[in-house]
Protein backbone atom coordinates (compact mmCIF):
# COMPACT_ATOMS: atom_id res chain seq x y z
CA UNK A 1 0.00 0.00 0.00
CA UNK A 2 1.06 3.72 -0.83
CA UNK A 3 1.71 6.03 1.59
CA UNK A 4 0.39 8.59 -0.66
CA UNK A 5 -3.30 6.69 -0.69
CA UNK A 6 -3.23 8.66 3.02
CA UNK A 7 -3.06 11.76 2.56
CA UNK A 8 -5.55 14.78 2.60
CA UNK A 9 -5.49 18.62 2.13
CA UNK A 10 -5.46 20.03 5.33
CA UNK A 11 -6.03 23.85 5.78
CA UNK A 12 -3.11 25.17 8.80
CA UNK A 13 -5.61 27.41 10.41
CA UNK A 14 -7.77 24.04 11.08
CA UNK A 15 -4.97 22.68 13.43
CA UNK A 16 -6.29 23.58 16.88
CA UNK A 17 -3.93 25.79 18.86
CA UNK A 18 -5.94 25.90 22.24
CA UNK A 19 -8.09 23.43 24.15
CA UNK A 20 -11.51 24.80 24.59
CA UNK A 21 -12.55 25.78 27.73
CA UNK A 22 -15.37 22.98 28.55
CA UNK A 23 -14.05 19.67 27.30
CA UNK A 24 -17.08 18.51 26.28
CA UNK A 25 -17.74 21.01 23.78
CA UNK A 26 -15.73 20.34 21.13
CA UNK A 27 -17.87 18.67 18.19
CA UNK A 28 -18.36 14.93 17.33
CA UNK A 29 -18.66 13.16 13.92
CA UNK A 30 -20.29 10.45 14.20
CA UNK A 31 -19.68 7.97 11.61
CA UNK A 32 -21.99 4.74 11.34
CA UNK A 33 -19.79 2.14 9.34
CA UNK A 34 -22.20 -0.22 8.16
CA UNK A 35 -24.91 2.18 7.11
CA UNK A 36 -21.79 4.80 5.89
CA UNK A 37 -23.61 7.65 7.49
CA UNK A 38 -22.20 10.64 8.81
CA UNK A 39 -23.90 12.80 12.01
CA UNK A 40 -22.54 15.99 13.06
CA UNK A 41 -23.27 16.38 16.96
CA UNK A 42 -21.03 17.61 19.75
CA UNK A 43 -19.18 15.61 22.32
CA UNK A 44 -21.62 16.35 25.31
CA UNK A 45 -24.18 13.84 22.94
CA UNK A 46 -21.81 11.22 22.81
CA UNK A 47 -24.25 9.08 25.22
CA UNK A 48 -26.84 9.37 22.67
CA UNK A 49 -24.72 6.38 21.05
CA UNK A 50 -23.99 4.57 23.79
CA UNK A 51 -25.98 1.40 25.64
CA UNK A 52 -26.52 0.15 29.01
CA UNK A 53 -24.03 -2.58 29.42
CA UNK A 54 -21.58 -1.04 26.73
CA UNK A 55 -17.91 -0.50 28.20
CA UNK A 56 -15.85 2.61 27.33
CA UNK A 57 -11.81 1.81 27.72
CA UNK A 58 -10.10 4.53 28.51
CA UNK A 59 -5.62 4.98 28.90
CA UNK A 60 -5.21 6.07 32.08
CA UNK A 61 -1.76 6.94 31.76
CA UNK A 62 -0.32 10.33 32.69
CA UNK A 63 2.03 12.70 30.72
CA UNK A 64 5.08 13.51 32.41
CA UNK A 65 6.92 16.77 32.15
CA UNK A 66 9.09 15.33 30.00
CA UNK A 67 10.99 18.58 28.38
CA UNK A 68 14.11 19.97 30.63
CA UNK A 69 16.02 23.44 29.78
CA UNK A 70 20.01 23.37 31.25
CA UNK A 71 22.89 23.71 30.33
CA UNK A 72 26.18 21.39 29.59
CA UNK A 73 27.77 21.28 33.31
CA UNK A 74 31.72 22.39 31.13
CA UNK A 75 31.01 24.79 29.22
CA UNK A 76 27.75 26.68 30.38
CA UNK A 77 26.09 26.02 26.73
CA UNK A 78 22.21 25.61 26.25
CA UNK A 79 20.26 22.14 26.26
CA UNK A 80 17.14 20.85 25.74
CA UNK A 81 16.24 16.81 26.43
CA UNK A 82 12.82 15.51 26.11
CA UNK A 83 12.31 11.90 28.20
CA UNK A 84 10.76 9.11 25.99
CA UNK A 85 10.76 6.41 28.23
CA UNK A 86 12.64 5.36 31.41
CA UNK A 87 14.91 2.42 30.73
CA UNK A 88 16.22 1.09 33.92
CA UNK A 89 16.20 2.88 37.40
CA UNK A 90 17.30 5.96 36.85
CA UNK A 91 18.09 5.67 33.13
CA UNK A 92 16.09 7.21 30.33
CA UNK A 93 15.78 7.46 26.84
CA UNK A 94 15.86 10.75 25.76
CA UNK A 95 16.32 13.18 22.67
CA UNK A 96 18.77 15.75 23.10
CA UNK A 97 19.21 19.27 21.49
CA UNK A 98 22.01 20.26 20.15
CA UNK A 99 22.38 15.98 19.80
CA UNK A 100 25.87 17.04 18.17
CA UNK A 101 27.47 18.09 21.64
CA UNK A 102 26.44 15.33 23.78
CA UNK A 103 28.78 12.98 23.68
CA UNK A 104 29.00 9.66 26.22
CA UNK A 105 30.30 10.82 29.32
CA UNK A 106 28.69 14.61 28.60
CA UNK A 107 27.12 16.18 31.85
CA UNK A 108 23.99 17.90 31.81
CA UNK A 109 22.41 20.20 34.50
CA UNK A 110 19.07 21.94 35.24
CA UNK A 111 17.36 23.78 38.02
CA UNK A 112 20.93 24.66 38.95
CA UNK A 113 22.11 21.97 39.65
CA UNK A 114 19.10 20.69 41.61
CA UNK A 115 19.14 17.65 38.73
CA UNK A 116 22.33 16.45 36.95
CA UNK A 117 22.06 13.80 33.89
CA UNK A 118 25.24 12.22 32.39
CA UNK A 119 25.36 10.59 29.23
CA UNK A 120 25.63 6.83 28.77
CA UNK A 121 25.12 5.87 25.43
CA UNK A 122 24.52 6.87 22.10
CA UNK A 123 21.27 5.66 20.03
CA UNK A 124 19.76 6.09 16.40
CA UNK A 125 18.19 9.09 15.37
CA UNK A 126 19.92 11.01 17.77
CA UNK A 127 18.92 9.56 20.67
CA UNK A 128 20.73 9.10 24.13
CA UNK A 129 20.95 7.09 27.30
CA UNK A 130 21.29 9.30 29.96
CA UNK A 131 21.42 8.79 33.98
CA UNK A 132 20.16 11.17 36.00
CA UNK A 133 21.18 11.98 39.48
CA UNK A 134 19.22 14.22 42.21
CA UNK A 135 18.12 14.33 45.93
CA UNK A 136 14.50 13.12 46.94
CA UNK A 137 11.68 11.63 44.20
CA UNK A 138 12.26 12.07 40.37
CA UNK A 139 9.28 12.59 39.65
CA UNK A 140 8.70 15.94 42.21
CA UNK A 141 12.42 16.87 40.88
CA UNK A 142 10.48 16.91 37.24
CA UNK A 143 7.35 18.34 38.48
CA UNK A 144 9.73 21.51 39.39
CA UNK A 145 11.53 21.60 36.66
CA UNK A 146 10.09 20.20 33.50
CA UNK A 147 7.36 21.35 31.04
CA UNK A 148 4.74 19.57 30.02
CA UNK A 149 5.70 18.52 26.10
CA UNK A 150 3.16 19.65 23.73
CA UNK A 151 3.25 18.18 20.05
CA UNK A 152 5.50 20.44 17.68
CA UNK A 153 2.28 21.40 15.44
CA UNK A 154 1.41 23.25 18.78
CA UNK A 155 2.93 26.60 19.43
CA UNK A 156 0.78 28.45 21.71
CA UNK A 157 2.11 28.43 25.43
CA UNK A 158 -0.57 26.13 27.72
CA UNK A 159 -1.43 28.55 30.62
CA UNK A 160 -2.76 25.43 32.69
CA UNK A 161 -0.69 22.33 32.16
CA UNK A 162 -3.82 19.75 33.84
CA UNK A 163 -5.13 20.62 30.54
CA UNK A 164 -3.03 18.49 28.39
CA UNK A 165 -4.09 16.06 30.84
CA UNK A 166 -7.17 13.18 30.77
CA UNK A 167 -9.60 14.01 34.12
CA UNK A 168 -8.34 10.23 34.86
CA UNK A 169 -5.11 10.47 34.27
CA UNK A 170 -2.73 8.62 36.72
CA UNK A 171 0.34 6.24 35.74
CA UNK A 172 2.62 8.36 35.45
CA UNK A 173 4.53 7.53 32.14
CA UNK A 174 3.48 9.18 28.79
CA UNK A 175 5.51 11.18 26.52
CA UNK A 176 2.35 12.69 24.88
CA UNK A 177 -1.40 12.70 26.32
CA UNK A 178 -4.10 10.27 24.76
CA UNK A 179 -5.94 12.76 23.41
CA UNK A 180 -9.54 11.54 22.36
CA UNK A 181 -9.88 11.37 26.46
CA UNK A 182 -9.42 15.13 26.59
CA UNK A 183 -13.15 15.65 25.93
CA UNK A 184 -14.39 14.16 29.24
CA UNK A 185 -15.28 15.48 32.06
CA UNK A 186 -16.01 13.70 35.71
CA UNK A 187 -19.69 14.72 35.44
CA UNK A 188 -19.88 13.18 31.55
CA UNK A 189 -18.69 10.20 32.97
CA UNK A 190 -20.65 9.93 35.97
CA UNK A 191 -23.87 10.43 33.65
CA UNK A 192 -22.72 7.73 31.14
CA UNK A 193 -22.45 5.39 34.02
CA UNK A 194 -25.50 6.66 35.70
CA UNK A 195 -26.80 5.58 32.24
CA UNK A 196 -25.55 2.10 32.81
CA UNK A 197 -22.15 2.39 30.76
CA UNK A 198 -19.69 0.72 32.12
CA UNK A 199 -15.80 2.55 32.22
CA UNK A 200 -12.54 0.17 32.25
CA UNK A 201 -9.11 1.06 32.85
CA UNK A 202 -5.89 -0.24 30.96
CA UNK A 203 -2.12 1.67 30.94
CA UNK A 204 -0.39 2.43 27.14
CA UNK A 205 3.01 5.48 27.66
CA UNK A 206 2.87 7.19 24.34
CA UNK A 207 6.08 7.66 22.96
CA UNK A 208 6.36 10.27 20.47
CA UNK A 209 7.09 7.52 17.71
CA UNK A 210 3.12 6.73 17.73
CA UNK A 211 3.37 10.80 16.12
CA UNK A 212 6.18 10.18 13.77
CA UNK A 213 5.57 10.44 10.12
CA UNK A 214 5.71 7.44 8.18
CA UNK A 215 8.90 7.96 5.85
CA UNK A 216 8.62 5.41 3.17
CA UNK A 217 6.61 5.06 0.17
CA UNK A 218 4.91 1.32 0.85
CA UNK A 219 3.18 1.40 4.65
CA UNK A 220 4.13 -2.50 5.15
CA UNK A 221 8.28 -1.39 5.79
CA UNK A 222 7.52 0.68 8.48
CA UNK A 223 8.64 0.22 11.41
CA UNK A 224 6.57 1.55 14.60
CA UNK A 225 8.41 2.29 18.10
CA UNK A 226 7.62 0.02 20.77
CA UNK A 227 5.64 1.62 23.84
CA UNK A 228 5.05 -0.30 27.18
CA UNK A 229 1.07 -1.21 28.22
CA UNK A 230 -0.68 -2.97 30.68
CA UNK A 231 -4.23 -4.54 31.79
CA UNK A 232 -4.81 -5.57 35.02
CA UNK A 233 -7.05 -9.09 35.44
CA UNK A 234 -9.64 -7.15 37.11
CA UNK A 235 -9.96 -5.11 33.52
CA UNK A 236 -9.90 -8.51 31.60
CA UNK A 237 -12.24 -10.09 33.68
CA UNK A 238 -14.65 -6.43 33.31
CA UNK A 239 -14.31 -7.17 29.65
CA UNK A 240 -14.30 -10.52 28.75
CA UNK A 241 -18.09 -10.46 30.97
CA UNK A 242 -19.05 -7.58 28.59
CA UNK A 243 -18.05 -9.16 25.77
CA UNK A 244 -19.97 -12.34 27.04
CA UNK A 245 -23.42 -10.58 27.57
CA UNK A 246 -23.19 -8.58 24.34
CA UNK A 247 -22.43 -5.27 25.39
CA UNK A 248 -20.04 -3.17 22.92
CA UNK A 249 -16.27 -2.85 23.74
CA UNK A 250 -16.00 1.11 22.87
CA UNK A 251 -12.51 2.03 22.27
CA UNK A 252 -11.32 5.54 23.36
CA UNK A 253 -7.99 6.78 21.16
CA UNK A 254 -5.77 4.86 19.37
CA UNK A 255 -3.33 4.13 22.39
CA UNK A 256 -6.28 2.30 24.25
CA UNK A 257 -7.05 0.46 20.78
CA UNK A 258 -3.43 -0.91 20.01
CA UNK A 259 -3.12 -1.94 23.68
CA UNK A 260 -6.27 -4.03 23.65
CA UNK A 261 -5.76 -5.45 20.06
CA UNK A 262 -2.47 -6.38 21.15
CA UNK A 263 -3.42 -8.50 23.74
CA UNK A 264 -6.47 -9.98 21.79
CA UNK A 265 -3.86 -11.17 19.13
CA UNK A 266 -1.50 -12.65 21.40
CA UNK A 267 -4.36 -14.65 23.60
CA UNK A 268 -6.41 -15.81 20.55
CA UNK A 269 -8.96 -13.12 20.61
CA UNK A 270 -9.68 -13.09 24.02
CA UNK A 271 -8.74 -10.47 27.19
CA UNK A 272 -6.39 -11.37 29.49
CA UNK A 273 -3.86 -9.93 32.60
CA UNK A 274 -0.90 -8.45 30.56
CA UNK A 275 1.98 -6.14 30.22
CA UNK A 276 5.22 -5.76 27.94
CA UNK A 277 6.18 -3.35 24.82
CA UNK A 278 3.85 -3.57 21.63
CA UNK A 279 5.24 -2.38 18.01
CA UNK A 280 1.54 -3.45 17.11
CA UNK A 281 1.09 -1.41 13.21
CA UNK A 282 -2.49 -1.65 12.52
CA UNK A 283 -3.19 -0.94 8.54
CA UNK A 284 -6.23 -1.76 6.13
CA UNK A 285 -5.73 -5.47 6.15
CA UNK A 286 -5.75 -5.82 9.96
CA UNK A 287 -8.71 -7.90 11.55
CA UNK A 288 -9.70 -6.34 14.59
CA UNK A 289 -10.63 -8.60 18.00
CA UNK A 290 -10.77 -6.66 20.52
CA UNK A 291 -13.17 -3.55 19.51
CA UNK A 292 -16.39 -2.66 18.68
CA UNK A 293 -16.41 0.95 18.21
CA UNK A 294 -13.90 3.61 18.63
CA UNK A 295 -13.55 7.56 19.64
CA UNK A 296 -10.45 9.36 18.13
CA UNK A 297 -9.43 12.78 16.88
CA UNK A 298 -8.52 14.07 13.87
CA UNK A 299 -5.28 13.16 12.69
CA UNK A 300 -2.04 13.71 10.26
CA UNK A 301 -1.88 13.29 7.00
CA UNK A 302 0.05 10.16 6.01
CA UNK A 303 0.49 9.19 9.73
CA UNK A 304 0.02 5.24 11.41
CA UNK A 305 -3.27 6.67 12.78
CA UNK A 306 -5.45 7.30 10.19
CA UNK A 307 -4.41 3.95 8.87
CA UNK A 308 -5.95 2.74 12.44
CA UNK A 309 -8.80 4.27 11.69
CA UNK A 310 -9.33 3.46 8.01
CA UNK A 311 -8.32 -0.32 9.06
CA UNK A 312 -12.05 -0.10 11.22
CA UNK A 313 -13.99 2.06 9.22
CA UNK A 314 -12.86 1.82 5.51
CA UNK A 315 -9.98 3.73 4.15
CA UNK A 316 -12.45 5.54 1.54
CA UNK A 317 -15.26 5.94 4.33
CA UNK A 318 -12.50 7.64 6.49
CA UNK A 319 -11.12 10.20 3.92
CA UNK A 320 -14.51 11.04 2.87
CA UNK A 321 -15.14 12.07 6.72
CA UNK A 322 -11.68 13.20 6.52
CA UNK A 323 -12.69 15.91 3.43
CA UNK A 324 -16.50 16.89 5.32
CA UNK A 325 -14.47 17.26 8.37
CA UNK A 326 -12.51 20.15 6.95
CA UNK A 327 -15.50 21.77 4.93
CA UNK A 328 -17.49 22.01 8.33
CA UNK A 329 -14.47 23.61 9.61
CA UNK A 330 -13.75 21.16 12.46
CA UNK A 331 -10.80 21.27 14.82
CA UNK A 332 -7.88 19.29 14.12
CA UNK A 333 -5.22 17.30 15.94
CA UNK A 334 -4.51 17.36 19.74
CA UNK A 335 -6.85 20.32 21.21
CA UNK A 336 -9.06 19.42 18.02
CA UNK A 337 -12.20 17.63 17.78
CA UNK A 338 -13.46 14.44 17.99
CA UNK A 339 -14.92 11.20 16.03
CA UNK A 340 -16.98 8.23 16.94
CA UNK A 341 -16.99 5.33 14.50
CA UNK A 342 -19.44 2.70 15.60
Amino acid sequence: MDIQDYDFHLPEELIAQTPLQDRTSSRLLVLNKEAQSMEHRHFANIGDYLHPGDCLVLNDTRVLPARLYGIKSDTGAKCEILLLKQVEGDCWEVLVKPAKKVKVGTELSFGDGKLTAVCKELLEHGGRIVEFHYEGIFYEVLDQLGEMPLPPYIKEQLPDQERYQTVYAKEQGSAAAPTAGLHFTKELLASLQEKGVEIAFITLHVGLGTFRPVSVESIEEHEMHAEFYQMSQETADQLTRIRENGGRIISVGTTSTRTLETIARDNEGKFAAASGWTDIFIYPGFTYRAIDGLITNFHLPKSTLIMLVSAFAGRDFVLDAYRTAVEERYRFFSFGDAMLLV
